[in-house]
């Protein structure tokens, strides 16, 4: 044993000495060799003592407060991965109480290390150290800070990265810039993005041609997808072009994937496009599964679905093969386009190939059936779903439902919705006002008004949607009164006041008497008609595909479309335009959904003048308007016989790019053309959106009626044929129109053809029917009296 103190060393000599230990057996003094073996030993004794009850208690406090510590040893002991953390805190902390060392941006960086293996727990602690490094003027190193923020980040704990942020705001400057990837990656995901944007923008102007980005390309990545699903297109477009003006920023296939995404759902398929042709000219990387499976969605939702499918059969022979995710897009865009053949060519090949649909998947294509009018194959695909062990959603339900009021199973649709409501959790908010919307159809507003009090019992909010269809039935029958029993129905206290508020505000804008002579404002420019219709579709280019295509190209059919990008605009997407656009409460006076709900009001009414009039002072205010806006001005329009008027709005609607037209934006042209005589027009149109593969039932509905009636039963045939290819089955309004327009023409054995045909396709009559068939029968018997005149 030793005793008794050492001698103080001299101040000319440097210190370099170890402190007394003392364990609960011995003391052990080490020597002052700076030999490996010497230095093991001590950090040794050191780490026993600390690992034993007590910790730095168990040193000699008297005897080593006249020694000083060296940077090498605490380090050692600090790497130890058998010493708790909890006990190198203390350590820690012990040895920064000595009046001979000072702790060293070494020794601090360790222990932030050490605590960063578990970040969560220790949260305080590295709060603790980084606010002591401050007071003690001890500099962060840019590893050490990068270590941290990367530690929080996969922990999920990105408030704290971000609060870590503040603490080293002192030495952001001093840091190296590869640091700043983890910090933008933390403004991501903690969903500031914002400051991330604005971080971003700032480190890209620090970038010449002469260096490289401290920016890597999983980062920008991560940014551009966050901007995606927050939807904020123009700052996603913005960032896109500031990444493109730098020659050396690295861009890899994701980035490119995710651009050709983003763009083809808002509808830009130009520029995916055009990055797809830029992916293969740069021969970097070439397009892999995900860059097609982003190509074939953005073609599918801009109504391209032919070219979709030409894609598809490409994907397969380009070298890969085709996901769950490939199936389901393709699948969804026939299935949106009515072209239920293909549909089901392709499910069953999914099938075939092992993967099995998923509930997206059976919804998608239970939901074509039904808008086909094919309802008991989509009571066949419901059944095999139950027979797959698919577990059907609300979703599921929901469609079943507006499916069955679509095909005037109502009865059916109403029992269903009470059974579920019997087992609870198959209904929700969607269900109800699904309901609401069909038996306001049917003038039931009590049993409405009833509903959406036992909806508000149950707990779903009344949202916008089902509020603007009590609107539109309430006013267009006239009931006084109802509004304010709504009102009392609604336990939401912010949303019908606003309703009421911005109903108080518009009628008082409206008060004004109307000046002009005419039904409609000359808002619109009225140069030309529905002649000159042709202009605004661009020319089909199919013909001509074959002979330009690279034979050697693996997508060589791609290849051709990304050429033909900029002349090709989109002519119709497959989604319809809403009425209400979004849930949720009115934020400005004059909303955009609201305006939609009492314009379908005023013209319901037919108060085409009220409702012109609305649409001046609300885009005077700086609303935008949207596709259903617009169409139903047209359609108004057209029905009044204004059709330079129509064709001025349907221009306006090009020039101002919104969102593209849809399959009413056709109607409404189809029938502007019918009442001016040139069937011929609508013929032609016709030949160009069968060339992207889009017809649906009501627009198949008003081409029969509008070339019938212009005697050009040739075409439709034709339409019929193209019905049948596509897998949509004619409805009662089909049925009823080929009877009519045969009838009308003299063609009494066609029209009892299409009479037997609609007996043996089981397809129920209406009112209409029974007067179409009065007026056949009156025909028939006038050819039978003028025979026997004969």
């Amino acid at each position: 044993m030793l005793h008794g103190r050492r001698k103080t060393t001299s101040p000319n000599k440097p210190l370099f000495r170890y402190p007394l230990i003392r364990s609960k057996t011995t003391i052990i003094k080490p020597s002052t060799s700076k030999s490996k073996l010497g230095t093991f030993l001590v950090v040794a004794s050191i780490v026993k003592s600390l690992s034993e009850p007590g910790g730095t208690r168990n040193f000699n406090n008297g005897e080593s407060s006249l020694v000083s510590l060296s940077e090498p040893l605490v380090l050692q002991i600090l790497r130890r991965s058998s010493l708790d953390a909890s006990k190198k805190i203390d350590f820690f902390k012990w040895c920064s109480l000595r009046h001979n060392y000072k702790q060293s941006a070494g020794t601090y960086s360790q222990m932030l290390q050490t605590l960063c293996i578990n970040p969560v727990v220790h949260k305080n602690d590295i709060f603790d150290f980084l606010a002591s490094m401050n007071r003690e003027g001890v500099v962060l190193e840019s590893s050490t800070f990068k270590f941290i923020l990367d530690s929080f980040i996969k922990s999920g704990n990105f408030d704290y990265a971000l609060e870590i942020m503040d603490h080293a705001e002192n030495i952001l400057d001093k840091l190296n810039p590869d640091v700043y990837n983890s910090v933008l990656i933390a403004l991501i995901r903690s969903n500031h993005l914002n400051m991330a944007l604005f971080t971003f923008f700032k480190l890209l102007d620090s970038i010449t041609d002469n260096n490289k980005t401290s920016i890597d390309a999983a980062t920008c990545n991560e940014l551009l997808v966050a901007l995606k699903r927050a939807g904020m297109r123009a700052e996603f477009r913005n960032a896109f072009d500031k990444v493109r003006e730098k020659k050396n920023f690295p861009i890899d296939v994701r980035g490119y994937n995710v651009c050709i995404h983003g763009f083809g759902n808002w509808g830009e398929l130009e520029t995916s496009l055009n990055l797809f042709k830029e992916m293969k000219e740069k021969s970097l990387f070439s397009p892999d599964l995900c860059t097609y499976n982003s190509l074939i969605q953005a073609l599918c939702f801009n109504g391209k679905v032919k070219d979709a499918l030409i894609v598809w059969e490409e994907l397969k022979t380009s070298g890969h093969e085709p996901d769950a995710f490939t199936y389901r897009i393709i699948i969804q865009g026939c299935c949106k386009c009515y072209m239920m053949n293909d549909a089901i060519k392709i499910f069953s090949e999914m099938q075939h190939n092992g993967f099995r649909p998923d509930s997206i998947v059976y919804n998608s294509v239970l939901d074509g059936f039904l808008k086909s009018r094919k309802l008991m194959d989509a009571c066949q695909l419901f059944d095999k779903m139950v027979d797959d062990r698919v577990q059907a959603t609300p979703c599921t339900y929901n469609i079943l439902i507006d499916g069955l009021f679509k095909n005037r199973r109502g009865q059916a649709a109403y029992a269903l919705f009470n059974d579920l409501k019997k087992k609870g959790h198959f209904v929700d908010g969607i269900t109800y006002s699904i309901v609401i919307y069909h038996i306001c159809r049917e003038g039931m507003i009590d049993e409405a008004l009833e509903l959406v009090e036992e909806m508000e019992s149950r707990g779903f909010s009344v949202d916008l949607v089902t509020i603007t269809h009590l609107l539109v039935a309430i006013n267009k029958q006239g009931r006084k009164g109802c509004e304010e029993r709504l009102m009392k129905h609604i336990k939401n206290s912010n949303l019908m006041p606003s309703i009421l508020k911005w109903k108080a505000n518009m009628e008082s804008s409206m008060k004004d008497p109307q000046s002009r002579e005419k039904d409609s404002t000359f808002m619109f420019p009225m140069k030309g008609d529905f002649k000159e219709i042709l202009s605004l579709i661009t020319n089909n280019k199919h013909s001509s595909r074959k002979e330009s295509m690279d034979p050697w190209s693996s997508s060589p059919y791609m290849d051709q479309l990304a050429d033909e990008a900029k002349s090709n605009t989109q002519m119709l997407t497959s989604s319809k335009g809403k009425r209400v656009q979004e849930k949720g409460i009115i934020v400005n006076s004059f909303d955009i959904n609201m305006v939609n709900t009492y314009l379908s009001i005023y013209l319901t009414k037919g108060k085409l003048s009220l409702a012109c009039k609305l649409f001046e002072i609300f885009t005077d205010l700086g609303v935008d308007p949207v596709t259903y806006t617009y169409n139903s001005l047209m359609s108004s329009l057209v029905k009044k016989g204004y059709l330079s008027e129509a064709y001025g709005v349907l221009s306006e609607m090009g020039n101002k790019k919104v969102s593209g037209a849809d399959v009413a934006t056709y109607n409404v042209i189809f029938q502007a053309l019918g009442k001016m005589g040139r069937a011929d027009l609508a013929s032609a149109v016709v030949g160009r959106l069968t060339g992207g593969g889009f017809l649906d039932l009501v627009m198949c509905n008003t081409l029969i009626n509008v070339l019938g009636k212009g005697g050009r039963f040739v075409e439709v045939n034709r339409v019929l044929e193209q019905m049948k290819r596509s897998g949509i089955n004619p409805d009662v309004v089909t049925y009823n129109t080929l009877i009519e327009v045969n009838s009308k023409a003299g063609r009494l054995k066609e029209a009892h053809k299409f009479l037997k045909m609609m007996v043996d396709a089981d397809c129920a009559p209406n009112h209409v029917t029974d007067t179409t068939l009065e007026f056949l029968e009156k025909e028939i018997e006038k050819k039978k009296q003028k025979q026997k005149q004969k």
